[in-house]
This record gives structure tokens, sequence and C-alpha cells, in this order.
């Protein structure tokens, strides 16, 4: 891909994020600070948590889920449901092969698959989110099928709206 490109592809990616930035005032979980403590019980943190973890792993160039997948998606689930005042940002990533417009649109139906398994679950859909990242964020650095297969991944990124 030529420099002009990645550049492009760097501006949308920056101008997207300062959109859904503007778009609503939103406290994500686990940053520290006071107004963390502030602005969330500890049932709520704690529920936080049980959503942040438990990272979904795909096969290479694939967005469909695993058995494994559907299973730490079907214990998300309830905890969403139970804590509706709580929002998810579902953060579909790949591994560094492919190009970047490819893998943002590869990541998109990552978190697209997992955003939808949920809400057949019976999540609403107001209390998510999805956002691509392609391979801009890599769990782990470094080449070969190790690092690769812990790059495709969806994140779930928890937060309270103000």
């Amino acid at each position: 891909m030529n420099r002009l490109t990645g550049l492009k592809l760097l501006c949308l990616t920056l101008a997207l994020t300062l959109g859904l930035a503007a778009g609503c005032a939103k406290k994500e979980v686990g940053q520290g600070g006071d107004d963390d403590e502030l602005a969330m019980t500890e049932s709520e943190r704690q529920a936080a948590a049980s959503i942040s973890n438990g990272v979904i792993y795909f096969e290479y160039d694939r967005f469909d889920l695993a058995a494994q997948s559907k299973e730490t998606l079907s214990r998300k689930a309830p905890t969403l449901k139970q804590f509706p005042q709580l929002r998810v940002v579902i953060e579909g990533h790949c591994d560094e092969r492919g190009t970047e417009e490819y893998n943002l649109a590869l990541g998109e139906r990552r978190a697209r698959a997992a955003y939808e398994y949920l809400l057949n679950l019976g999540v609403p859909a107001s209390q998510m989110e999805t956002v691509s990242f392609g391979k801009l964020h890599p769990a782990v650095l470094g080449s070969g099928e190790a690092v690769w297969a812990k790059n495709r991944r969806d994140e779930f990124k928890v937060f309270k709206p103000r």
C-alpha cells in the first residue's frame, strides 16, 4: 500500500474515533482514578470486569464464531441484561496480513458477529456498539501463526454513560 493511502486511512480512523468520542459522554471502566469510583457501584464494576474479560478468537480470514466463542458470549449476555445501564463496545481486530482496508472490513464483520450473537441472546442493541481496528492494535507484536492467532480477536470494552 502506498503512503498516501495509509495516511488517508489513519485520518479516517482518527476522525471516526473523535466522532464517537464527541457523540456521547462515557466513562470507560478500568482506567483508574476517582471518577471511576464515583461513576460505578461495586456491583457495576464487578459486572463490567466480567463482561470485559473473555476475549474471543477467530480463525485466519474468518469471522464465524467458534463453539468456545459462543460459550464466552453466552456468559456475558446475562450480565449485560442484568446491568442495562452498562454499555459495551465490541472491538474487532485482525492479524497483520492483508491490506488495511481488508482488515478493517474483516474486523467489522468479527465485531458484528459477536454483536448479532449477543442480540439473539436478548441483549438490547442500544447497549452495544461495534468498532473495527483491523490490524492497527495488535495484542502481540511479531509474526508467525502463534502471534497472529492472538491478534485475530474481539475485545469488549465496558463503559457507563454519564
